[in-house]
């Protein structure tokens, strides 16, 4: 078989299962089976097994538990209402403000979660919620709900920089201060964009400020907001490992949550571990499969036709970033996120390390370009998580998202253009 109709093939039959509505752990199984008995690469039941274990087995995985769980019981503390109101009385006065709210409400949360699915639907009911009291209009209320979502997995800590941070081995600390410039470049962006609208549509504000509801609300929010500080400050000063971190947040959520919040009963926290192993169990067998299919990738050598395809075209950074962006975002309407980052990390890493990028960069680059496919229809899921928390049909949700995905685009751009706008932080800090 030629090398264009084995790539036919691996691409070909994992979007037919897809078609065919089939989940992406038993698509991407299927698929890798399927391989094997059509092509060359022998059918060996060991060597499946054992390369699905060790996709899977890696300590640094055991962050996201870790990080899932502690955005869980926040969730169930109502947490996300007090980051809310702390938000609402920070830029709630100015000009739509509750859209302003929105975002940095999602910036300020995605420390606490790191999925944007998460986000939108936890925070992001909340939010929609609110804007639509207020008298937002349907769409925009959903459009930056939905937007706003995606920048929480940029910002630390992230599930997606975790995952591709353990198969491209390297530092994940390093990934989550790479990715805060982007992340706030995005929010700052659809802020901008919001205010647009607010002045066109003639939405209101709400209160004027007041230094006694900020300082309430702040010292309120105060516990809450110590979980991310504690998560970067720790493993900025060498404290403790990513891994770590999530656990000590996961401590540190449970601390506050009997100190300070209303404490959780002992049915609620069973409830909510019940609700984290089953996400993980549902990620782990995910990054189990993708390793398999990603696995008879390389073998068939398919990343090495990859990079010299590219390398062909051209060898200048930029280029081969936003020719791979394409290929990311294409698959990102498709592929669920993690199977995304466990698949195509392994065959683009030949194609960076000779054009010389950073894997740092790179690695932003990708979640960024992945998240913004998660927004995009036919197949984006956070359009249906939004549809399915807000009651907003997918038609009317998609068409007034368009505009949002111009100041999302405009940030992806600029961190290919620009480096320093990924790697700036962290070359100052001494990690890159």
């Amino acid at each position: 078989m030629g090398d264009v109709g084995l790539l036919v093939l691996f691409v070909g039959v994992l979007l037919a299962l897809y078609l065919f509505e089939v989940p992406v752990v038993y698509a991407l199984g299927l698929t890798s089976l399927i391989l094997m008995w059509t092509t060359s690469i022998p059918f060996e039941p060991l060597l499946v097994a054992q390369t699905m274990v060790s996709g899977s087995n890696s300590f640094v995985l055991l962050a996201i538990p870790l990080f899932l769980q502690t955005g869980l019981l926040m969730n169930a503390l109502g947490l996300t209402d007090v980051i809310f109101d702390f938000a609402t009385a920070i830029v709630g006065p100015i000009r739509g403000g509750l859209a302003h709210v929105n975002i940095v409400a999602s910036i300020i949360f995605s420390g606490m979660t790191g999925t944007a699915a998460a986000d939108a639907a936890g925070l992001g009911a909340i939010e929609y919620r609110a804007m639509r009291d207020e008298g937002y209009e349907e769409g925009f209320s959903v459009a930056v709900t939905g937007s706003s979502s995606i920048i929480g997995p940029i910002i630390p800590p992230s599930v997606p920089l975790i995952i591709y941070g353990v198969i491209a081995q390297v530092s994940i600390g390093t990934l989550f201060i790479a990715g805060l410039v982007p992340g706030l470049i995005m929010g700052l962006g659809l802020m901008i964009l919001c205010t647009f609208y607010a002045n066109k549509h003639g939405y209101g504000r709400g209160d004027w400020w007041s230094l006694d509801r900020i300082g309430r609300t702040f010292l309120r929010a105060l516990p809450a907001l110590g979980t991310p500080i504690l998560i970067i400050g720790g493993i900025l000063g060498g404290l403790f490992t990513a891994t770590e971190a999530g656990a000590i947040a996961l401590f540190y959520t449970i601390l506050i949550g009997t100190l300070f919040y209303d404490a959780l009963t002992l049915e609620e926290l069973i409830e909510s571990f019940e609700d984290g192993m089953t996400r993980t169990a549902s990620l782990t067998f995910i990054v189990a499969a993708a390793s398999l299919y990603g696995f008879l990738i390389r073998r068939a050598q398919l990343p090495e036709l990859l990079a010299e395809a590219v390398t062909t075209v051209s060898t200048d950074p930029v280029v081969v970033l936003l020719l791979i962006a394409g290929v990311l975002f294409i698959v990102g309407l498709m592929l669920e996120t993690i199977a995304a980052i466990t698949i195509l990390t392994p065959v683009f890493l030949p194609v960076i390390e000779q054009t010389a990028i950073s894997p740092i960069h790179f690695g932003v680059i990708m979640i960024i370009t992945l998240m913004i496919g998660l927004l995009t229809p036919p197949f984006g899921v956070i359009l249906f998580v939004l549809n399915a928390v807000t009651g907003v049909s997918l038609e009317r949700i998609t068409r007034n998202m368009v505009p949002f995905y111009v100041p999302l685009l405009v940030a992806l751009v600029l961190a290919i253009v620009f480096p320093e706008v990924v790697m700036w932080l962290p070359r100052t800090m001494g990690l890159a």
